[in-house]
């Protein structure tokens, strides 16, 4: 990836990865510092990918690495910070293996070491003598310091920065005060325990982030650039465009382009999430992330790589994070009220009992503790932001690309989809249906005639009629010719006037014309003042939209409406045969815009689906913009927040069904983590839990919502 884009004439932006970052809490953290940092114009922070992206002046970018690891250092130790641009070395891979990993996390095993000496000196008969009883404290002193050194050090940085109330310190305050009671083994034990649910946690994290960086694997690392006869392996990035690159066999298509030579067939599912392969040859159009199957072709590049297709999708997939789902901003304030709430709670339990009923201070003491321990938010923080980043990356990988969260879940509450017609609901692929003549001419002879006019324009309508031409003279550019805006063309042929269009040019040029009354789009030809025929141009509706509608009402989807230029006859066939609630038709692009400032009125979240080039100002009027076909296009991304990469209506079903799945797996995570902590927290008020229960509350409750993530990463079938 391109990790340097200019922004301005002085500023860039630059990219950062944040290898071992595996607390979302100590992310936040981390993105609030570099924040405070001076020269910063951007700065954000994107957990579920590890990567930290800054802007600011060339001179400042220069030097901000090396403060970004002092940052790390402080808030989570351990965490490499690492320039996205400059390829890993062999050291650098070397140090992310997991013998590596284990060697970093030597200090834990040297202290579960001293953990079991200082069992053996208390507990076991043949050490317990007086010299080997009084090591017991030293060793349990020992091993506490080497296993919890990292949540020592991360709690006295945060209390420095005004940050009290986190897990770090949390952690501290309990286990201390366990020692303080005298509880020295289970002081230790759940330190130890905790961090080793941190490490297995941490893996878990690791390996969620992995299965959504798969999803995304869809750049080529180079392409095989053909120069002076000779095949150079270059950077996709380093290509301009009119390069020629050759593509082999089980490659990746590194960049768009169109085929010079060759044919074969291509691998589109990273893209469009289809499995049929697709055939090409000479001529057609390639997109980056595509698989060449079998044969070698050669591409002319047509775009730069920060143009293509590859790097619009890893942009709007990664960048999706930034844009926060409204159930991950309530837990992110939740999370800031709920853990001081615990932690008063906790002073209560610890003092109130003892003075009110003269109970021992030690075993509410004891209680209260257990309580600071649950009250971590670390399974509600960790899981949810990951929750949403798995939904977004399992919806590219059925070629649904959603700008963020919010727009995930925006999806769950629809009530309203408006579509347009011609290229959403219809194929956009227009065909001659009828010819009605009206004169002594043929069916071809009327085609011909009527494909000379028409071979000027570049109207799907046009060109559908030259389509059904099975021969016609083609005339040069300088012919009398004259479209008339609304109505349609003028022109003189050989000296005849010909005239091909609506009913208005029929009736403007006092033409005594037959109306048609099929539905479809009537194209009227005179020639010489003469009427010789009506040829009806017809669009066909997609495969699967009468399906895809039906399945939406399942969905709960209770007005699906269209709105359309087209003509209403044309407008009622299409809305009668796939059952739709309301049409409206002969719309200009303005009228749309006024028709859906008034649906927007009766509804309670309203989704437009439009191809994304000419429903730009529908899409981005709406509360949810859905492109369909809008892969490649630019009017497609951005002015819409959800991007169909097929020209599939079914694929509106499969976006629904994945943010209901991520929506129900967000929750699952909520209400199973409340639900446990809650549970523990009133057990240990009667006395009915212990330490170990409220790390597992903690800890062991957030490794579960991250094998939930990890789960939903899995899903085949939608």
């Amino acid at each position: 990836m391109q990790n340097t884009v200019e922004m301005n004439k002085d500023k860039n932006e630059k990219e950062f990865e944040l290898e071992g970052l595996n607390c979302s809490n100590c992310a936040m953290k981390i993105e609030d510092q570099v924040k405070k940092l001076d020269g910063m114009d951007k700065v954000e922070l994107n957990f579920a990918t590890s990567t930290l992206k800054v802007a600011a002046a060339d001179a400042r970018l220069e030097k901000i690495q090396e403060e970004l690891q002092k940052i790390s250092d402080r808030i989570e130790p351990g965490v490499k910070v690492r320039d996205k641009s400059e390829p890993k070395t062999e050291a650098q891979a070397e140090e992310s293996s997991l013998k590596s990993y284990l060697w970093e996390k030597k200090n834990i095993f040297i202290g579960i070491l001293f953990f079991i000496f200082a069992l053996s000196f208390s507990h076991l008969n043949i050490l317990s003598s007086t010299f080997f009883g009084s090591l017991a404290l030293p060793a349990y002193i020992t091993a506490y310091l080497l296993i919890g050194y990292p949540i020592f050090k991360a709690a006295v940085f945060n209390i420095g920065q005004g940050q009290i109330f986190d897990e770090n310190f949390l952690m501290v305050i309990a286990t201390i005060g366990a020692f303080g009671i005298q509880e020295y083994p289970e002081a230790v034990a759940v330190m130890l325990f905790y961090m080793v649910g941190e490490l297995f946690q941490e893996r878990a994290v690791n390996n969620s982030r992995r299965s959504i960086k798969d999803l995304m694997d869809i750049k080529a690392e180079f392409a095989n650039l053909i120069k002076d006869e000779e095949i150079l392996e270059v950077k996709p990035e380093n290509l301009n465009i009119g390069d020629l690159i050759a593509v082999k066999a089980g490659e990746k298509i590194p960049i768009d382009g169109e085929v010079v030579s060759g044919e074969t067939a291509l691998e589109t599912s990273a893209l469009t999430g289809e499995s049929i392969p697709k055939d090409v040859r000479e001529g057609d159009q390639v997109l980056s992330g595509m698989i060449n199957l079998n044969k070698l072709i050669t591409v002319r590049v047509t775009k730069e790589y920060k143009d293509s297709t590859v790097k619009k999708i890893l942009e709007l997939v990664e960048n999706a994070s930034s844009k926060k789902a409204p159930t991950e901003q309530f837990i992110s304030k939740f999370a800031r009220y709920y853990t001081p709430f615990v932690v008063f709670t906790a002073l209560l339990v610890a003092v109130l009992p003892p003075l009110l009923t003269g109970a021992s201070f030690n075993q509410w003491f004891y209680r209260s503790l257990i309580f600071l321990v649950v009250s971590c938010p670390c399974a509600l923080v960790v899981s949810i932001p990951l929750g949403f980043f798995g939904g977004i990356g399992l919806a590219s990988k059925n070629g649904i690309l959603v700008k963020g969260g919010n727009y995930l879940e925006a999806l769950n509450e629809l009530d309203t989809i408006v579509f347009d017609k011609t290229g959403t609901i219809t194929e956009g692929d227009f065909k001659v249906t009828e010819v009605n003549i009206e004169s002594d001419h043929s069916r071809q002879e009327i085609l011909k005639i009527a494909a000379e006019v028409e071979q000027f324009s570049n109207h799907p309508i046009a060109q559908s009629i030259a389509a059904a031409a099975d021969d016609y003279q083609k005339h040069s550019a300088d012919s009398d010719y004259q479209e008339v805006s609304g109505a349609g063309i003028e022109a003189v042929l050989d000296n005849n006037r010909i005239l091909a269009g609506n009913e208005r040019l029929m009736q403007k040029n006092n033409i005594n014309f037959k109306k048609v009354k099929s539905t479809g789009t009537a194209v009227y030809l005179a020639k010489n003042g003469e009427f010789l025929a009506s040829i009806v141009i017809s669009d066909q509706i997609k495969t699967d939209a009468k399906s895809a509608f039906a399945e939406l009402r399942t969905l709960g989807i209770s007005n699906l409406t269209m709105l359309t230029g087209d003509n209403k006859a044309t407008a009622a066939e299409v809305a009668s045969k796939l059952g739709l609630d309301n049409f409206y038709a002969e719309l200009l692009p303005d009228q749309k815009v006024a028709k859906i400032e008034e649906l927007l009125k009766k509804s309670k979240k309203l989704a437009f689906v439009g191809d994304g080039i000419n429903d730009a100002p529908v899409l981005a009027r709406s509360d949810l913009g859905i492109a369909m076909g809008g892969l490649g296009s630019d009017a497609a991304i951005e002015a819409a927040d959800v991007v169909l990469m097929t020209d599939e209506p079914s694929k509106i079903v499969t976006a629904l069904n994945i943010a209901a799945k991520t929506k129900q797996l967000v929750w699952q995570n909520i209400v199973m983590a409340l639900s446990i902590k809650a549970a523990v927290m009133i057990l240990s008020i009667f006395g009915l839990a212990s330490m170990w229960a409220a790390v597992f509350a903690d800890v062991g409750v957030a490794l579960m919502a991250v094998f939930n993530v990890m789960r939903i990463l899995k899903t085949k079938d939608i």
